[in-house]
């Protein structure tokens, strides 16, 4: 059997930096960085000692409560920004009435929103490699407030979706960058904990953003399901300008150039680094969609779970003011059950590691196999989380009556939710273990183009299937879907092994 190793290894520290400002960095001035005096000035020699467990420059070395900030950056700005999909949609009908269009084409703001968000990571790629991380975030976030500002102030329908889509556009990169950050920031053992609260993220903004928007877009129009989202983005952007960078390659260009020397991380330059970049963003992602089984299976079964839970942007309001007659800031209010279900899915997850995943590890190293546990050890949560997802949805098809409590169908979306994140954040941790931190950026990748590219389109005509079928047999029709994609975190628990062996991108012990 094949035996991976964890997520972080040597290999992968050497991706990930750090770049603190000039005024951090213990340097001489220039006019001296060629004098022999520079050793007396370092207890350690910063370029070729990066790694060591005392220099300061490195990431993985900073205080805990500097971690804690600088995860929080990425964090709380993907929060906002995911939350921008689903903050729009209580607005939807007043966008109906303002611009005199179809609900379908008014739902367009949401759908465009998310396609933005697919392929948004292709521009963060080239712009993390060539100037960190840290400017992704204080590029990108300003232009998608200015998109965000553009929608609330949009006069007709199609300037409203042309802004919507480029705020989900320059959105996107936050979000692929943010799983760097992580890397650059906490040791392997610590990272499978803080990699779930990142990824909670993107589930926690979809439940957020309705509980704001509906109250909003009910007593102030639609117009002000944007300005909160302006608000929120100010906050988390204020965050970012007080950070430093975390990647190893920019710290160390940054160190060197101090120095007078030349970088000791320098590769390929212009045509030849957007081009190596673009492969691991755009060609490779694909290629392995259509070539490797592992990827393309929890691609599909992610891409559709990710899928229903847009959809219900338009079951939710459609079942309760239905059936129950809630308003629309109380429909938002319903939302909070998917949240609860994501927070039980990262308490799960987070046990599962270090009660499961976290023995092997120590078992790995006893028997002198370095640490090295096979990636299956990272399904666990994906197994149980794949039978919350039916559940939840059979339980919401068949209880959402209105002879039947509406408490009832409310907590039928705790258990969906905590099984998609479950699977999610399984999954995201067994590509990364599988396929090395490179491969398994091009398998996150084609992972977030099928996720978001479904995610996008099943809003346009859940409402319809819902009103052609009727909400128990939409839902169960969902969820006989979910029942026939449940044994895949279990085939590839059992015959992981003999597939990885058979992939020549796959990690190889």
């Amino acid at each position: 059997m094949a035996i991976s190793s964890p997520p972080s290894d040597s290999k992968e520290l050497e991706t990930s930096t750090r770049t603190p400002s000039v005024s951090d960095l213990p340097v001489p001035d220039l006019e001296t960085a060629a004098e022999p005096k520079i050793q007396e000035k370092f207890p350690i020699d910063p370029l070729a000692d990066y790694d060591s467990p005392t220099n300061p420059s490195n990431p993985l070395n900073w205080s805990l409560r500097s971690k804690i900030h600088h995860t929080s950056v990425p964090g709380f700005i993907g929060l906002a920004i995911s939350s921008g999909s689903s903050i729009y949609v209580p607005g939807i009908q007043n966008v109906v009435e303002d611009f005199h269009v179809s609900q379908t084409v008014a739902i367009l703001g949401l759908s465009l929103y998310v396609l933005g968000l697919a392929f948004g990571p292709i521009l963060a790629a080239p712009l993390s490699e060539t100037h960190g991380r840290r400017a992704v975030y204080l590029i990108s976030v300003p232009i998608f407030a200015f998109f965000t500002l553009g929608a609330g102030f949009s006069q007709n329908i199609a300037s409203l979706a042309i802004c919507r889509f480029f705020a989900g556009f320059f959105g996107g990169p936050v979000l692929a960058v943010g799983a760097g950050t992580v890397a650059d920031l906490w040791a392997p053992l610590q990272r499978g904990t803080v990699t779930v609260f990142f990824i909670f993220a993107p589930f926690a903004g979809p439940a957020f953003g309705p509980v704001i928007g509906g109250f909003a877009a009910q007593y102030s129009g639609w117009r002000w399901t944007q300005w909160p989202l302006i608000f929120m983005t100010v906050l988390v952007y204020a965050n970012a300008l007080v950070s430093k960078e975390t990647y190893k390659k920019i710290i160390l260009a940054k160190m060197a150039k101090n120095l007078g020397i030349e970088p000791p991380m320098a590769g390929p330059k212009g045509l030849a680094a957007v081009k190596i970049l673009l492969t691991i963003t755009l060609f490779r992602p694909i290629k392995m969609l259509f070539t490797e089984m592992i990827v393309a299976s929890l691609a599909a079964y992610i891409g559709f779970n990710f899928a229903v839970l847009y959809g219900f942007f338009d079951a939710f309001p459609y079942v309760f003011e239905k059936l129950y007659h809630f308003n629309r800031g109380e429909v938002g209010l319903v939302w909070l059950a998917i949240l609860v279900g994501s927070v039980l899915a990262c308490a799960v997850v987070v046990t599962i590691d270090r009660l499961r995943y976290f023995k092997e590890y120590q078992k790995s190293q006893k028997e002198g196999r370095g640490g090295h546990v096979v990636p299956e050890h990272r399904l666990y949560a994906a197994m149980l989380g794949s039978f919350g997802l039916p559940i939840g949805l059979f339980w919401f098809a068949w209880t959402a009556r209105a002879d039947v409590h509406y408490l009832s169908p409310v907590f039928a979306a705790i258990p969906f939710a905590l099984g998609n994140l479950c699977v999610f954040a399984s999954a995201a941790m067994y590509m990364v273990d599988t396929y090395g931190p490179l491969g398994g950026a091009s398998a996150m990748a084609a992972n977030g183009l099928v996720r978001y590219t479904l995610g996008a389109a099943f809003p346009l005509f859940t409402l319809q299937m819902y009103e052609k079928l009727g909400i128990a047999w939409a839902t169960s029709l969902l969820g006989f879907i979910t029942i026939g994609m449940l044994p895949i975190p279990w085939v590839l628990f059992r015959y992981g092994p003999a597939i990885r062996a058979r992939s020549p991108l796959s990690i190889k012990f």
